[in-house]
């Protein structure tokens, strides 16, 4: 049996195994500022170091976040940008965009800059999404002419969950079959 060691860690120590930690979770994740700070404070309350305090741990977390972001590794303005880019692909409205880049931790001029230059591309981005909403879960102007009245509230209410206003839900659920499928054709 080969006898375990209490050595103990030096703050040196600690710093290059959080950046160790920090640089493999950045290749693996491309995460935002706040989400590998969050991943590498739990990584360490698990850890007990009995000789190095929280707060030195934080302060730590912050050296190698700000090296990681001065050595581009982490870069919180082009996470907004292609984060929002893939959401948009995928139909998602600028306001449920807006909320989850919020949710990452993502700073308020970083998506301010986003937002805008997602509406300065097209100023009538939610229509579109909304359009490509309702091809992919079948609602509104993809139903069958017969069911769109019946379905009317809850096409509307399923836009809505998927943060679209109502001024726009309601201009997409009005548009005739024919449009749609033209417009479909465009995107």
């Amino acid at each position: 049996m080969i006898p375990i060691r209490n050595r103990k860690k030096t703050l040196k120590v600690t710093v290059e195994e959080m950046r160790n930690y920090a640089l493999s979770y950045v290749e693996k994740y491309a995460p935002s500022k706040q989400q590998l700070k969050t991943y590498l404070l739990k990584k360490y309350l698990k850890i007990s170091i009995t000789t190095v305090k929280k707060q030195d741990i934080n302060n730590l977390i912050d050296i190698v976040l700000s090296d990681l972001q001065k050595n581009k590794f982490i870069n919180d303005q082009f996470y907004s940008e292609s984060k929002a880019k893939s959401m948009i692909q995928r139909g998602n409205s600028i306001n449920k965009i807006r909320n989850y880049l919020i949710g990452k931790g993502i700073q308020g001029n970083f998506i301010k800059e986003t937002v805008n230059k997602i509406k300065d591309e097209n100023s009538d981005q939610d229509f579109f999404s909304a359009i490509k909403i309702c091809k992919k879960k079948r609602i509104g102007p993809a139903r069958i002419e017969d069911n769109r009245p019946l379905f009317y509230k809850k096409d509307i209410s399923l836009l809505a969950r998927n943060g679209f206003d109502f001024e726009t839900s309601k201009k997409v659920m009005d548009i005739d079959k024919e449009d749609f499928l033209k417009i479909i054709k465009l995107l």
